[in-house]
């Protein structure tokens, strides 16, 4: 493995070449202490405690491979509201099936591309570590939340304003104001 870069703290590189075309080769990828750290650092998150990537890559065709792998983590994160550590474990199925040719998307709108994210273009190497980092970042959760916690009301606004309430933001408020006076008054 290469030292450690920022923008990818885990490298493992199977060389196409290398692989077996008639057995899938099975892998077992887990990152040391200083992997974790750094792959902390690059999602942004306070910590990954543990990490695993286990499964296999298998010949499909004549050039192209699949990989199907379990993702298995645990991570910390900050509450989005109170800041409080949250753990999560996460467990996700990994699937990628690397192709010599992609296939042909010529969509004329967004609407028409292919819901397949799993399709990568095949090079000389397989990089297990980047697939690990990018199935991580996916499965994080985007909005983690310690149990109990509650958004407290916040108020707003210019020196010398008052600022207004949620209740006051409210689009009905008024209205509702208005129907019980008029309840009232009849």
């Amino acid at each position: 493995m290469n030292e450690l870069s920022d923008t990818q703290p885990v490298e493992h590189l199977l060389r196409v070449a290398d692989l077996p075309t008639r057995k899938p080769t099975q892998f077992d990828l887990r990152p040391n202490g200083p992997e974790l750290k750094s792959l902390a650092k690059a999602l942004g998150i306070t910590e990954v405690r543990k990490l695993r990537l286990l499964g296999r890559l298998s010949p499909q065709g004549k050039s192209d491979w699949r990989l199907e792998a379990m993702l298995g983590a645990t991570v910390v994160q900050p509450c989005i509201l109170t800041l409080a550590p949250v753990v999560t474990r996460i467990d996700e199925p990994v699937t990628r099936i690397f192709m010599s040719t992609l296939p042909d998307f010529e969509a004329e709108s967004i609407e028409e591309t292919p819901e397949d994210d799993s399709i990568e273009q095949l090079g000389n190497h397989i990089d297990i570590g980047l697939v690990m980092q990018e199935a991580l970042t996916l499965a994080l959760p985007l909005y983690p939340k310690v149990a109990d916690a509650k958004l407290e009301e916040s108020a707003f606004t210019e020196p010398g304003k008052q600022a207004m309430s949620d209740e006051e933001a409210r689009p009905f408020a008024g209205l509702a104001a208005l129907r019980d006076k008029l309840q009232k008054d009849s």
